[in-house]
């Protein structure tokens, strides 16, 4: 492969390419359509192709390196700082090919279709989930301002509904009333289809087999495990499950000056969705772990006595994230262990 690196700015439409030399000079500047790139890419030598981790980056990932490219995508966060002069598309893409020449930006794995199709069904659940929260909350408001107080919880209101709409002493005017029974259907399409993203996910949990490994783990429900495995891949991008855990962002940051090192909370880099997950599995096990005497249990007890609550449920986050890495990457099987063992996994 010879040494040519190429920055792409992405975009809908129009694209715009920086092309560096061996020895570090532009020797190119393009601009192309979508039809355009494509063709364009599959001509070229091998070379290496950096482009920002954004909307489409990894389709074209994917496509350039079936032409034989290397690619990396890099966090944008970490190219803005290599951007000199005006703002532009081209200045955006001779800033992405520098970082990628200096060599210190960490570059994002490339997700398979397989990992998007596991993605995209967790957020669109998700933003249904939010569409129901939020329904929810606004007729139960609404009905409020009616003098009308009904109980937390999509199902008490969707029993509720119907019984109110039938009622015709309870004060409300006909216009809100054909209101009501339009938000009603919503309310009800809306659970319906929270209930087939779950049901979905649950299919997938009984019938993948890193998934039904990755239920072993305590926090870890059909849910959890669905997003770790769609978030992680095949596990090979890290070499280790300190690694995974330090990208999904449950390790502490550090502020170190001399000799003195002081910890502060995590960094909540990478996914926020599936370290919220993950977070909320772990603090599931720690609110039960006094009932129980297995050595999990019992160092989970310990640090909630000793750290707090909230860091011993970051703490059991961070090792169940390395626990299944290596469940993910080595093909393994979780079975218990005391906790010296597992804290070198």
């Amino acid at each position: 492969m010879n040494h040519t690196r190429i920055g792409i700015d992405l975009a809908k439409n129009v694209f715009h390419m920086i092309v560096l030399g061996p020895e570090g000079k532009v020797i190119k500047r393009r601009k192309f359509s979508r039809a355009q790139l494509a063709e364009y890419v599959s001509q070229l030598e091998p070379a290496t192709i950096a482009m920002e981790a954004c909307g489409s980056a990894h389709h074209w990932a994917r496509r350039f390196r079936e032409y034989g490219h290397q690619v990396m995508l890099l966090p944008p966060q970490h190219v803005k700082g290599y951007l000199r002069g005006q703002k532009n598309d081209y200045n955006d893409a001779l800033a992405i090919v520098e970082a990628l020449s200096h060599g210190a930006v960490h570059s994002i794995p490339v997700k398979t279709v397989e990992q998007q199709d596991d993605q995209a069904l967790h957020r669109i659940r998700q933003l249904r989930i939010k569409e129901l929260r939020s329904l929810v909350n606004q007729l139960r408001g609404l009905l409020s301002e009616y003098g009308i107080v009904l109980p937390q919880g999509k199902q008490a209101l969707r029993a509720q509904l119907p019984l109110l709409l039938e009622d015709a002493e309870n004060g409300l005017t006909p216009g809100f009333r054909a209101l009501l029974n339009r938000e009603y259907q919503r309310l009800r399409f809306l659970i319906e289809d929270v209930e087939w993203f779950d049901q979905q996910l649950l299919h997938q949990s009984k019938e993948d087999d890193v998934c039904k490994r990755l239920k072993a783990l305590p926090g870890f429900g059909p849910v959890v495990s669905s997003a770790v495995k769609g978030w992680m891949g095949n596990g090979r991008q890290f070499k280790r499950g300190r690694d995974a855990s330090a990208a999904l962002g449950i390790v502490p940051r550090q502020a170190t000056s001399g000799d003195k090192i002081r910890l502060m909370g995590i960094t909540k880099r990478g996914d926020k969705y599936t370290r919220s997950l993950v977070v909320h599995g772990a603090r599931a096990v720690v609110r039960e772990a006094h009932k129980k005497d297995d050595p999990l249990s019992r160092w989970i007890s310990r640090l909630v006595e000793t750290r707090g609550y909230n860091k011993a449920t970051v703490a059991l986050a961070n090792k169940l994230i390395r626990i299944a890495w290596v469940i993910v990457a080595r093909g393994e099987t979780y079975s218990p262990k005391p906790v010296a063992q597992v804290a070198r996994a």
